[in-house]
C-alpha cells in the first residue's frame, strides 16, 4: 500500500489587508474527505507541517451550514477527532519525498500565510511534479505553487493546467476586498493555465501527474483521481 504525506498549514490566522489576523488554518472537508477515501483503500497517511505544529483546523468549516447539516458537520468532526495523524506530525523541513508515493496538500486560508512563501515546501512541490509521483493540491493550498518561483519568477508549475479557489468564490466568501491578494490574480501571474468552474461547484483539474481542485467540494473527487494512480 501506498505512503501519502499530507503537507498542512501550520498557522492559525491570515493576515488581511488591514493588517486585522482573521482566524483560519486548514479547511475540515478538504483534510477529511481525502484522509477517509486514501484510508480505506487501506493507504498510511503521514501529516507534515512547517516546524512540526500540531495543524490548526478553521473552526468555520466544522459548521453545518458548510457540511450539508448537521449530519454532515458531525461526520467531519468525528473523522477529524479520530485522525490520530493530526495530533502527531512530522516536520515538514524533515520530510523526505523518497519515502512517499504521493503527496497532498489539503486548503483552507492558512496556506496563503505560510506555505505561500515556504521554500522548504516550494522544493517539495517541485520535486514532486518532477517525480512523477500524484500530487494533489486543494482549493486555498495552490497558494504553496507561489514558493516554486526562481528568482526571475520563473516555476516549473507553468504551463499546467490548474484549478484553485476563485475570485468569484473570494468574492462570494466575503475576503475579496480584505485580502492583500487574491489566489487566482496570483496563480495567472505565475504563469500557471488557470482552470475555473462554477462557484462551489466540483472542479477537478488533471495535467500529468498534478492533480488541482477549485474549493472544498472538490476534495472527494481529487482524491478518487488521485486513487486510480495509486
Amino acid at each position: 500500500m501506498a505512503r501519502i504525506l499530507f503537507v498542512m498549514t501550520g498557522v492559525d490566522y491570515w493576515t488581511l489587508a488591514d493588517g486585522t489576523k482573521h482566524p483560519t488554518g486548514y479547511w475540515g472537508e478538504e483534510f477529511a474527505a481525502p484522509y477517509e477515501a486514501f484510508k480505506a483503500a487501506g493507504h498510511t497517511i503521514v501529516v507534515a507541517t512547517p516546524g512540526g505544529v500540531v495543524p490548526s483546523v478553521d473552526r468555520g468549516s466544522l459548521a453545518p451550514e458548510v457540511n450539508g447539516g448537521p449530519d454532515g458537520a458531525a461526520k467531519i468532526a468525528e473523522t477529524l477527532s479520530a485522525a490520530t495523524e493530526l495530533a502527531h506530525p512530522i516536520k515538514l523541513e524533515d520530510a523526505q519525498l523518497a519515502d512517499y508515493d504521493a503527496v497532498y496538500y489539503p486548503g483552507g486560508h492558512g496556506p496563503m500565510e505560510d506555505l505561500a512563501v515556504n521554500t522548504v515546501s516550494g522544493k517539495l512541490l517541485t520535486d514532486t511534479l518532477a517525480s512523477g509521483k500524484p500530487l494533489g493540491v486543494v482549493c486555498h493550498a495552490p497558494a504553496a505553487l507561489l514558493a516554486t518561483a526562481d528568482a526571475n519568477g520563473k516555476s516549473p508549475f507553468a504551463g499546467y493546467r490548474v484549478a484553485a479557489f476563485s475570485n468569484a468564490e473570494e468574492t462570494q466568501a466575503g475576503f475579496a476586498d480584505k485580502a492583500k491578494w487574491l489566489l487566482q490574480d496570483r496563480l495567472v501571474e505565475l504563469g500557471v493555465d488557470y482552470r475555473e468552474g462554477e462557484p462551489w461547484a466540483p472542479r477537478v483539474e488533471v495535467d500529468r501527474n498534478l492533480y488541482t481542485g477549485q474549493n472544498p467540494a472538490s476534495s472527494a473527487p481529487l482524491a478518487a483521481e488521485m486513487l486510480k494512480a495509486l
